[in-house]
């Protein structure tokens, strides 16, 4: 930047005049003599490369009392072997048996961490409850009148009624290994049910997300303004309507919640010459609801579709096809349904908060007609067709929006508004 010749400091001719550029560089501007100072930089030490360090996964350390445990053993095992060598009873005895005494020990935290791990928690109390009722089965049978002789009180042995009772131990024992390799499979069968649902999912969104990029492509030109024509919106509309019928519910909400804010679905003003969309002045595109042209129509692609518990907040449905479609339980917050075919659709305990069904009045408004042109003043031919529309349960319908849906949704609807419709006339007529 060069200072003006009005500026109240001095000029210095022998100082260097720095700018910053747009890039964030600050290039010097050399004097005004015209010499050329050339400086050149300091080199700079080249860093060492980084050494790679490889850190390997640590292994638990074995305790004091774990080695101790492991030579105890080994020396028990070898007392008797030595026992048994030279035929010492005692020496084997005392080997054998605290050999198996400190390795239970030692084995005994391993499984405890093989049963937390391996077996189910709903399964644990299970096991034990039938280890215990064939315990007290068997001791039942031990020490009931079966096992002793008439008059006497010493309890005898049974051996083929143990010998049966093995036998029904063992077939209850298979049984059970049966079930759990049924409840094994089943198990299997539902994580790979849940795996295939979840990559149903993540497919989809690819699939939707390449949709999103294609319009772009399509409606957008290199400086990203709106630049469609008809045959790039007849691809879009065919695009979509493909979409469509591919897509589960949550799918299509994500598709018309993208087509609604990008407005792609409404009825912009145009030039009648190129038919290029036309600026409000605002930042954004003017809306013209009785001559404006849409870059997407959706016409019929929503007629049947369903659409249960989805978000449809602030989307734009205004004109299109919804007959016999599902919108229970959207949340319809604020959006335009606006001369939409709403004819025997399910609205039941959906959110109404705010959502444009006509313009204008209430009093004056009327579902949209095949040949009158409607009137966005009065309201006239501008509301939706609510006939045969099931209203059960509606949440946050206003009185404006109960007057016209009870005015023009017919007798057998009119049982279904929240809040009833007396004292409001059936325009209908059936």
């Amino acid at each position: 930047m060069t200072p003006e010749n009005n500026s109240s400091q001095p000029n210095r001719p022998e100082s260097n005049v720095t700018v910053e550029s747009q890039n964030g560089a600050n290039p010097t501007v050399p004097p005004e003599s015209g010499t050329i100072v050339a400086t050149a930089e300091p080199e700079k030490p080249v860093p060492p490369p980084p050494t790679r360090k490889v850190f390997l996964p640590q292994q638990p350390e074995q305790t004091t009392a774990e080695k101790s445990g492991a030579a105890l053993t080994l020396g028990l095992i070898a007392a008797m072997i030595f026992g048994l060598a030279n035929d010492n009873i005692w020496l084997g005895l005392i080997g054998a048996v605290g050999a198996i005494g400190v390795s239970l020990r030692l084995m005994w935290p391993s499984w405890g961490k093989i049963w937390a791990q391996v077996i189910p928690p709903t399964w644990r109390t299970l096991i034990v409850a039938c280890f215990g009722l064939l315990a007290g089965i068997v001791g039942l049978l031990m020490l009931s009148g079966s096992n002793t002789e008439p008059g006497s009180r010493n309890i005898q042995i049974n051996w083929d009624a143990i010998g049966a009772l093995g036998e029904l131990i063992g077939a209850l024992g298979q049984i059970l290994i049966a079930i759990l390799g049924v409840y094994v499979a089943w198990r299997q069968y539902v994580i790979s049910k849940d795996l295939t649902i979840q990559q149903n999912r993540i497919t989809q969104q690819q699939t939707i997300d390449a949709y999103f990029q294609g319009v772009s492509d399509l409606a957008l030109d290199e400086q990203g303004f709106l630049e469609d024509w008809p045959q790039e919106r007849a691809i879009a509309e065919g695009r979509t309507a493909a979409i469509m019928s591919s897509v589960d519910a949550e799918g299509k909400a994500k598709i018309l919640r993208f087509l609604s804010q990008s407005r792609l679905v409404t009825p912009l003003k145009r030039d009648r010459l190129l038919g290029r969309p036309i600026f409000d002045g605002d930042g954004g595109y003017a809306e013209d609801r009785e001559h404006g042209i849409r870059v997407i129509d959706l016409n019929v692609m929503l007629a049947g579709a369903d659409l249960a518990g989805t978000d449809l907040r602030w989307t734009d449905l205004s004109e299109a096809n919804l007959v016999r479609a599902n919108l229970s339980k959207c949340d319809l917050v604020k959006a335009n349904l606006s001369r939409a075919v709403l004819y025997d659709a399910n609205l039941a305990r959906a959110d109404m908060r705010a959502a444009a069904l006509f313009y204008g009045s209430a009093q004056t408004a009327s579902p949209r007609s095949r040949t009158e042109f409607p009137n966005y003043q009065t309201g006239e031919h501008t509301g939706a067709v609510v006939e045969r529309v099931d209203f059960t349960g509606v949440k946050r319908l206003s009185e404006e929006q109960r007057y016209y849906c009870c005015a023009w949704c017919g007798s057998k609807s009119r049982e279904t508004i929240p809040g009833g419709c007396e004292g409001i006339p059936n325009k209908l007529g059936r």
